[in-house]
């Protein structure tokens, strides 16, 4: 296929790192939020002179908690700005990517959840996130990929080494005890399997609309916990908790966060299992810590 012209906003993040990295052999053109303040209607309608094939928004609000004191700032960023760049798109001619989150459902599903499932999120940050896909949605030709507890990227690149799987690693690391729910189900997102398959979805011009794009499986903070003593060899205690024991936060969280990536893989698209994305970034990170030059994933 020819080569396309991909505009990346938040490319200085840890998603938009690995968006960016991932369209190489593409004209990619990367804007993180010191070049392009997506809340600026006139710097965001100038994206369009520039002519891209796509827009890819990497860009967000992710302060959960901050969100239900902030709760203009958190609409604002992610779902007013979201508009702004869907008309861009629009006026380009362009396809438009944006990422969405779980925590758009309310986590009372018995199973994972589907795209069919209607959206009814117990936060601030849940709400923002849900108009967000109906403002990406007013661009004809979108794709909107819901992800989960992210991870990846290294320090830096927004939140990248400071997620919570993250902080999990550089305590077990510290031979520290770790503290992980038992009763909260996630299928966490690895920036780069997600931003492989966002490419995959550009290049294979697939159907347009929504998509869970998160790894393969279901499985507890408590249980990913133990995954990651395992693959370290570390001695780390890891206490299985319940999260009713946990103290109260400003944003009520759902449990149940499992996605299926069903839609996915009826386009052929099979994510890897987390176990596989944990793998992997536990090595890129150590190849990091201890100098080695990191592999290509």
């Amino acid at each position: 296929m020819r080569a396309l012209r991909v505009v990346v906003v938040g490319a200085g993040g840890q998603l938009g790192a690995a968006v960016t990295c991932a369209f190489e052999g593409h004209e990619v053109l990367p804007f993180n939020r010191h070049e392009l303040d997506i809340a600026d209607a006139r710097r965001v309608r100038s994206l369009a002179r520039c002519r891209p094939d796509v827009i890819i928004n990497c860009a967000a609000y992710n302060e959960v908690d901050a969100a239900e004191d902030h709760p203009d700032l958190a609409m604002g960023i992610n779902s007013d700005a979201v508009r702004l760049l869907a008309g861009a798109a629009e006026t380009a001619g362009a396809a438009f990517v944006h990422y969405s989150s779980d925590f758009v459902f309310d986590g009372q599903a018995e199973r994972p959840y589907d795209e069919r499932d209607a959206p009814h999120p117990l936060s601030m940050y849940g709400q923002s996130k849900a108009a967000g896909e109906q403002s990406a949605a007013c661009v004809a030709h979108h794709y909107v990929l819901r992800l989960a507890s992210v991870f990846g990227g290294r320090a830096g690149e927004g939140r990248g080494g400071s997620t919570t799987i993250d902080r999990m690693i550089s305590r077990m690391r510290a031979g520290e005890e770790v503290r992980a729910f038992s009763d909260r189900t996630v299928t966490p997102s690895y920036t780069h399997d997600v931003a492989s398959t966002t490419r995959r979805l550009v290049e294979m011009a697939a159907p347009v609309g929504l998509y869970h794009c998160v790894a393969s499986g279901a499985t507890t903070w408590s249980t990913l916990a133990g995954e990651i003593a395992i693959m370290l060899g570390s001695s780390s205690n890891v206490r299985a908790t319940p999260a009713a024991e946990a103290p109260p936060t400003r944003a009520q969280r759902p449990n149940n966060c499992a996605l299926s990536n069903s839609k996915l893989a009826a386009l052929g698209i099979v994510m890897p299992t987390w176990q596989d994305a944990l793998a992997r970034h536990i090595h890129s990170t150590s190849a990091v810590s201890t100098g080695r030059r990191e592999l290509s994933v």
